[in-house]
């Protein structure tokens, strides 16, 4: 087994693919996911791995999917190491030191190749849309809203998804097309639901979710909840003390780091520039905190 800061590889076990941040090894009927230490930015993996990061991720999901349950099932069977360890085939072995708190087992579902966006303020893509447009994912909007806006109520925004490259924004229209009338609204209809849960959950802890996505995949036929869900990663989250119309507030997520790297002059294309110490701490410290707001 050979073992770097950013990446694995194990001996014995079939790596299905590796995304941005996961690496998804089949075993039959079941998938090991590891969330390593690597962060991606503006749709390149980056040189510079953030220590710790794959744990920080996976705990925040294993919060969040026991809170979501009633409301969804997932595809979790379980992040145990010793449990995981006893489903692997024979003769595979992992560092306890590295691996443990990084991997989740789960279900195989069939996939659902939409990402399920929910949004409750305007900012990122959705406020270059705004200010283009006046329209986010085919909803048309009010007048005169500002950056980090509150939205009269959450929106549903579906993306494509894309393993490789940027995910592209659609309509619920194209979702409609894409996928049919009665999944496109069930999608909605949970989107929406998770994230008001999530909303009131971080609320209570002076904390704002601006906006967040989903994957869903059917699993003996029923629709459940995969993937990741509401980490730093796949969310937009504010100190609520800090949020004023007007201006994005720092957030608990890799936005610090795409702000380093938008003043840094890099252009965009390969290769990435490394991180320096400082951005890496100050990012790790970003993941830290949300974790420990999260589920205290």
């Amino acid at each position: 087994m050979t073992i770097t800061p950013s990446s694995v590889e194990i001996p014995g076990l079939t790596l299905l693919r590796r995304g941005k941040v996961r690496d998804v090894y089949d075993l039959g009927e079941k998938l090991l996911i590891v969330a390593s230490d690597r962060l991606s930015a503006f749709d390149m993996v980056l040189p510079t791995p953030i220590p710790d990061k794959g744990k920080i991720l996976t705990q925040a999901a294993l919060y969040w999917f026991n809170l979501t349950k009633d409301v969804v099932p997932d595809h979790l069977i379980t992040a145990d190491f010793e449990t995981i360890l006893k489903a692997l085939p024979r003769g595979a072995s992992l560092d306890k030191q590295w691996f443990d708190g990084r991997m989740m087992l789960v279900r195989k579902a069939e996939r659902i190749d939409v990402e399920c966006v929910a949004r409750g303020y305007l900012a990122g893509s959705g406020w270059k849309e705004y200010k283009s447009t006046g329209i986010v994912g085919g909803h048309k909007l009010p007048a005169g809203l500002l950056e980090a806006s509150k939205l009269p109520e959450p929106i549903f925004t579906p993306a494509t998804k894309a393993d490789t490259g940027h995910d592209e924004n659609i309509t619920r229209e194209q979702l409609t097309q894409k996928i049919g009338t009665d999944l496109a609204k069930k999608l909605e209809r949970l989107t929406l639901e998770i994230f008001g849960l999530a909303s009131q959950r971080l609320e209570a802890r002076g904390l704002i979710l601006a906006d967040t996505k989903f994957e869903f995949g059917f699993i003996d036929g029923k629709i459940h909840l995969i993937d990741e869900i509401l980490t730093p990663d796949s969310s937009r989250v504010w100190e609520k003390s800090s949020w004023k119309p007007g201006r994005t507030p720092d957030g608990y997520d890799k936005q610090y780091a795409r702000d380093w790297l938008e003043r840094s002059g890099w252009d965009k294309r390969p290769p990435a520039p490394d991180l320096p110490a400082e951005v890496v701490a100050g990012t790790l410290a970003r993941y830290r905190d949300f974790l420990g707001k999260v589920t205290a």
